[in-house]
């Protein structure tokens, strides 16, 4: 038998051929890592720019019913099917605050990630063609009748200066009247107008924290 025969049996080490097994499941553990995280990746960003996404409250304007550091699930999907609703509790950017119109900034939007554009959570109160009159100590007037709402803190016991939007207003298509249920410490339509419908982000429909307070928020029924 030949030096050159002698060397590749040699070679056919079987130690030698463990390590290369080694190497190769470390390449195919990574491989299926990077593309469980990528699958991952995806899903999580199609939920939450089409299917919903956790929110949660900074605020006291929509107390009782909202209370500060409430965990909510805000759904997308009724928006492709439906229009709001008077009652429905919507997140939204507000009208008088200029949006970051850069790919970026609409992606960011869009999934709820990043996101430098502040957006608020006020309830439907007056859908379009509606008339809306703010009455102070009184209450809202919806196509002349008054509103019953059980849902608000107190009514509005504030001044309606001239530049307010207190009505009577027609409201336009495709344009909401939001109003937090926390009359007096709530900066909605009475001070900056119309919610265009293109600025909907979704509808609160749950919570899921605190436990103690869990559960879906409903719809009222108007008289």
């Amino acid at each position: 038998m030949s030096e050159q025969d002698l060397e590749k049996i040699n070679n056919n080490d079987p130690k030698e051929k463990k390590e290369l097994s080694k190497q190769e499941k470390i390449k195919y553990f990574i491989k299926e890592t990077v593309e469980t995280v990528v699958i991952v990746l995806v899903l999580v960003i199609f939920i939450r720019a089409f299917i919903g996404e956790p929110r949660w409250i900074p605020s006291s304007s929509m107390e009782p019913t909202l209370q500060i550091k409430d965990n909510l699930i805000v759904e997308k999907v009724s928006r492709y099917f439906t229009k709001p609703h008077r009652g429905d509790i919507l997140v939204f950017f507000p009208p008088q605050e200029k949006l970051n119109p850069s790919l970026w900034g609409k992606f960011t939007r869009a999934i709820g990630f990043f996101s430098t554009d502040e957006a608020y959570i006020k309830r439907v109160i007056g859908l379009p063609g509606d008339e809306i009159r703010v009455v102070p100590d009184i209450g809202v007037y919806v196509n002349n009748k008054l509103l019953k709402e059980p849902y608000i803190k107190e009514v509005f016991n504030g001044y309606c200066a001239p530049d307010m939007y207190c009505g009577p207003l027609v409201i336009p298509k495709n344009k909401y009247y939001m109003m937090g249920d926390n009359r007096n410490d709530s900066t909605d339509s009475r001070y900056w107008g119309f919610m265009p419908e293109e600025r909907v982000v979704g509808r609160a429909c749950f919570r899921f924290w605190p436990l103690n307070r869990i559960g879906v928020l409903q719809v009222p029924k108007y008289n």
